[in-house]
């Protein structure tokens, strides 16, 4: 179990007080905080940079929902013609959107194999490579 600093930290260090003064001894557990459906979640690893605009990086973890909706313009994990990939879908217009402005949307057509596999609901950035790899 995990123990909760109820704090939010400033990306400027200045002025912060000690986390020590709202300190609590919290039972936290980080699947209960992060993952409302478990049967349905998975968690990816995300490769390129084709999505930072949006605020997933090379090397995040993506944690994907199978039970949340897909919505216009989610981000999703999808099976695109046997490759896994992570895109903006815009439902409407039939295309994936990528985070950069490099590359162009993806037009899906009828010779696509295309399946949605999931909601990327979160994204969390691995400042130190992990011990073990996924």
């Amino acid at each position: 179990m995990l123990k909760f600093i109820p704090i939010r930290a400033q990306a400027g260090i200045v002025g912060f007080e000690s986390p020590a003064t709202e300190y609590k001894e919290l039972g936290l557990d980080l699947d209960a905080l992060l993952i409302e459906h478990p049967s349905a979640t998975y968690i990816g690893l995300a490769q390129g940079e084709s999505m930072t605009r949006d605020g997933i990086f090379d090397g995040d973890l993506l944690i994907v929902s199978r039970a949340e909706p897909v919505t216009d313009l989610c981000i999703c994990v999808a099976n695109l013609n046997g490759v896994f990939v992570c895109k903006r879908v815009d439902i409407r217009h039939r295309r994936l959107l990528s985070g950069c402005p490099r590359t162009p949307p993806y037009q899906l057509t009828e010779d696509d194999d295309f399946q949605i596999e999931g909601v990327v609901i979160r994204s969390i950035r691995i400042h130190k490579p992990l011990r073990q790899t996924l």
